[in-house]
Parts: C-alpha cells; structure tokens; sequence
C-alpha cells in the first residue's frame, strides 16, 4: 500500500465540492433530495479506484472502513427516526399548535428571535442534546416564528445558536464527553475552560439576534390575533398537553436512552391525539372515533406517513402538514452516503496525508489553535460527520500538543470550538441534513443566520493570539 500525495488526496474532496456546487446551482439549492446522496456516492469510487489501482490499497479494506462506519452511524440514524415520528405526533396531538399558540399570545414579536434562542440554549443545556432540542422546541418555534412573518433563515439560526451552545457546555452532551475524552481532560476542567471563549460568544449572538428581531418585524402587518383564532378553531388548544414535553423533558433527565425517550414521548402524544383532537384524527382515520381501531390506525399513520390536515390560511396548513418517520428517509439516505464517502478516505489514506500537511502549520499558539480548528472543519467537510470530525483531530493533535508543553484542555476547547459547531453548517454532513430535514429549512438558507456557530470559533483563535489564559505545564503563556 502506497501514501498518497497532497494532490491525489484532495481529488475526491475537490470532486465532491465540484459536484456539490454545481447541483446546488442546478437543483435550486435542494440537494439532499438525491444531488448531495449521488455526489457522495460518485467521488466515494472515484476516490475507491484512485485508492485500487494507485495506491494498492485493497477493496476488502475499504469495504471494511465503509460498513463499519454506517455501524457506527446506526444510533443517529434511528434517532432521526424517531424524531420524524415525534414531530408528527406533537403536531397532531396539539403539543406545537398550543405551544405556538402560547408563544404568540405571550412572546411579543420584537423579542421572539432572542427569546427563542435563549430558550434553545437553556433546554439543550439542561438534556444536552442539541439534536432533540431543535427536533422538538425547535420545531414549534420555527412554526410560530412563520407566522410571525419572521424569515426562515434568522428562525432556524436562532433554534440553531441556541441548543449547539446549550449543548457544547452541558456536561450531558455526548460531543462534550468525547472531546474531553479524547484530549485527556477531565469533563469539568473542559467544560470550565470552554466558558472563556463561549460566554463572550453567547453574549455577542445574543446581542445580535435581540437587534435583528426587534427590526426585523417592524415593518411586517400581520394579524396574530386572527392567526391564534385560525389555530384554535382547526386544533383544541390546552395548557393540558404540554404535559407531554414535560414529560419528554422528565424522561432525558432520567437519563433514558434518547431513542427510547423519543419512541415513548411519540407513542404518548400519539394516544393522547386521538383522544384530544377528534376533529384531527377523523382526518386521518376511516374508522368511528373512540373505536380500538382508531386507537390503532391513526398512531401507526401519523407517525410514520405523510398528512394533510385541512386548515383555515396557508401557513397553518404547512404546520400541520407532516411527513413522519417517511419524511427522514432522504437524511438516512444521506447519511449512509456520507459514511461510505468518508470511510474511502479513511481506508485510502487520503485525511491522514491532509491533515500531516496541516501539522505542519503549527508555529506559535495562534496557528496552533488556527490549524486544529482548520483540521476540524476538513474533517466535517470531508468524513462528513461531526463524531469523526471530534476523534480524527483529537487523536492525531493529543500528542502534538503535549510535546509542544500545551495541556489538553486547549485542545478540547478547540475541537469543541469548531468540530460541534461547523458540522450543521456543511449540507452534506449528518447534522447538516438532520438539521435541514427536521426544521424543514434547507441547510445552504439557515447557515449564514447561525451566528453562534460563527463567533465560537472566531473569538476562540483571538483569546489565543492574545494568550488569554493559555498554559504551558501548567504555567500562563501571558
């Protein structure tokens, strides 16, 4: 088996890049619909027979580095799942009409934006999910921001800043756990050490999106009252049903695996649909209400296939339009098609040839932290998934950093200043596409709204050119 060069390793990235590009311009920016699965697909074997034929590598090698990798990527893939399944059945049930409802009775439009990213960012703390969070809260805010006449792209950027900050700094989340992990730091000292660089962070997005929200809705003449009346007439609305988040919220504390917390939560609001909104449900079931086939049916049904709920104006027919766990099968799709890709390069050789050229950067504690979060950020693009994006990075730099005089907490804050934050900006990514499917935002529309995801990492280089609280064994640097 042969190294490869710079040039032969970038090929397949540059190929996929290319190709990604140009479908975004051909296919009006929807890619994950088949543009983005068959580009993947496409320069995995453009990169497979360069890897064959010029580097000797095996298939049986590369065949092993891409089944494992969708193993690997199993978990996430049944999460989306249930996800799908839960956002149905919330709607269905009332959970979001009446969350929606409430929100526009009691948040003033002027302070929806910051209201709804301070809201992410404490519920995703507290379950350390960033995921479950914008799969859930983050769908009826995105729904109520609509209607609200908000744009599509500051709502899902928003929803966005929010739970990734929530989430990178709650000692809950798995990526917080795994980079600590992976750098040799202990969770707490990371999690401490990252607050250096991402309350500044979180205060500068904040700032931002209050300023953005109070103008952004000046200048729009929407009849909320008439919106609110349009919700309760199509769905009974009731303070009752938001037991059921509550109790989606009870089961994550508890620690419950999040698949299962999702199927239970799905299930729930399921039953309670067809008990609470009769009207909803004779919609989608043949049979008589109340009847044990309705209780069988209709949860079967919108859980899993697409509905259509008559509704008085537009856009509350989209809110109540939902797709289930069908709905996700283009992001599952996609992910399988980014582990394959990423498992060529793993097996080829190629990321391990790009990032060694990157090492080679690393000259003072500015270009240190600068070329990880680079490396970062080639990883989320070219593997295409933020774990591996976490564990290439950290088990290449662990070493390097130490015989530099670095602690391992420079490290871990700077693959969680960057690997967490950028993977839901690349549409191509896991978190991109989940993000994309759950909000129903396409990713290339919401990525330059995400603010946060933005400032994390920028103010993490300068606290690191100015040596802000930087230690060499134990020692300041400044």
């Amino acid at each position: 088996m042969k190294k490869p060069g710079l040039l032969l390793s970038l090929l397949p990235v540059a190929l996929l890049v290319g190709i990604i590009i140009l479908s975004s311009s051909l296919f009006d920016g929807d890619l994950t619909s088949g543009p983005a699965q068959v580009a993947l697909v496409f320069a995995a074997a453009v990169g497979s027979l360069i890897a064959i034929f010029f580097l000797k590598v095996p298939w049986e090698k590369i065949e092993d580095a891409m089944t494992t990798n969708i193993k690997n990527t199993g978990n996430a893939i049944f999460i989306l799942l249930m996800i799908g399944a839960l956002t149905a059945s919330w709607v269905q049930s009332g959970v979001v009409p009446s969350l929606v409802y409430y929100g526009l009775k009691v948040i003033h439009p002027s302070v929806f934006l910051i209201t709804v990213f301070i809201f992410t960012a404490l519920i995703s703390l507290l379950i350390g999910s960033s995921w479950t969070t914008i799969g859930t809260i983050g769908v009826a805010m995105i729904s109520a921001g609509s209607i609200l006449g908000l744009h599509p792209g500051w709502l899902a950027g928003a929803i966005i800043s929010g739970a990734y900050f929530g989430d990178k700094i709650s000692p809950l989340s798995d990526t917080t756990n795994l980079a600590s992990s992976i750098s040799g730091v202990k969770l707490y000292d990371h999690v401490k050490y990252m607050l250096i660089t991402n309350v500044p962070a979180v205060i500068i997005t904040g700032i931002i999106f209050a300023i953005v929200g109070a103008s952004a809705v000046s200048g729009v003449n929407l009849d909320v009252h008439s919106q609110m009346q349009d919700i309760a007439s199509t769905y009974k609305v009731s303070g009752w049903l938001l037991l059921i988040p509550a109790f989606t919220i009870f089961l994550m504390i508890k620690k419950l695996s999040p698949i299962l917390t999702l199927l239970l939560s799905a299930l729930f609001a399921s039953v309670i649909a067809c008990i609470a909104q009769p009207q909803i449900i004779g919609q989608i079931c043949p049979y008589d209400a109340y009847s044990w086939k309705t209780f069988f049916y209709a949860p079967i049904k919108l859980m899993s296939s697409h509905i259509d709920i008559a509704a008085p104006n537009e856009m509350l027919t989209k809110l109540a339009s939902t797709n289930g766990i069908a709905g996700m099968l283009n992001t599952v799709w996609l992910i399988i098609s980014v582990t394959i890709f990423g498992g060529m390069l793993e097996a080829g050789g190629f990321i391990q040839t790009i990032t060694e050229k990157l090492e080679k950067l690393m000259r003072n504690t500015a270009s240190l932290v600068t070329t990880t979060m680079a490396t970062c950020l080639f990883c989320n693009v070219a593997l295409s998934e933020q774990y591996m994006a976490i564990i290439v990075p950290g088990n290449m730099l662990r070493k390097l950093y130490q015989d530099k005089g670095y602690e391992g907490r420079l490290l871990s804050r700077s693959i969680e200043d960057s690997a967490t934050v950028t993977s839901v900006l690349i549409p191509w990514n896991t978190c991109g596409a989940m993000q994309a499917g759950v909000l129903g935002v396409p990713t290339l529309v919401y990525a330059p709204y995400c603010l946060f995801n933005y400032i994390s990492p920028m103010i993490s280089i300068f606290v690191a050119a100015i040596g802000y609280k930087i230690w060499r064994w134990g020692k300041r640097i400044r």
